[in-house]
């Protein structure tokens, strides 16, 4: 009993044809391309957002964060106040 492994359909494939005229028509002898250099394209800068120095991104950063937490500070103040002001009681389960 020998091993047999199976057979890769793909293994005489030439990849570098894929797609081309030679592999559409196998009759056509193919012919000498002339190969153009390829167009870089330019890119406008305004495309891109203004860099900044790294003091300004970090200064900016953490004015965000202090930000959201003096906000999540100030929304709990005002739910422990509706708490008082409602008796300390949150939810009732007997009604």
């Amino acid at each position: 009993m020998g091993s047999e492994e199976p057979r890769d359909p793909l293994q005489g494939v030439d990849w570098k044809a894929v797609g081309n005229d030679m592999q559409r028509n196998p009759g056509d002898k193919p012919g000498i391309k002339k190969r153009l250099p390829k167009k870089i394209r330019q890119i406008p800068e305004c495309y891109f957002l203004p860099r900044r120095s790294r003091l300004y991104n970090f200064t900016f950063v953490g004015a965000c964060i202090a930000g959201g937490i003096g906000a999540g500070m100030l929304v709990e103040m005002w739910i422990n106040k509706k708490v008082r002001e409602d008796g300390g009681v949150l939810w009732e389960f007997d009604k």
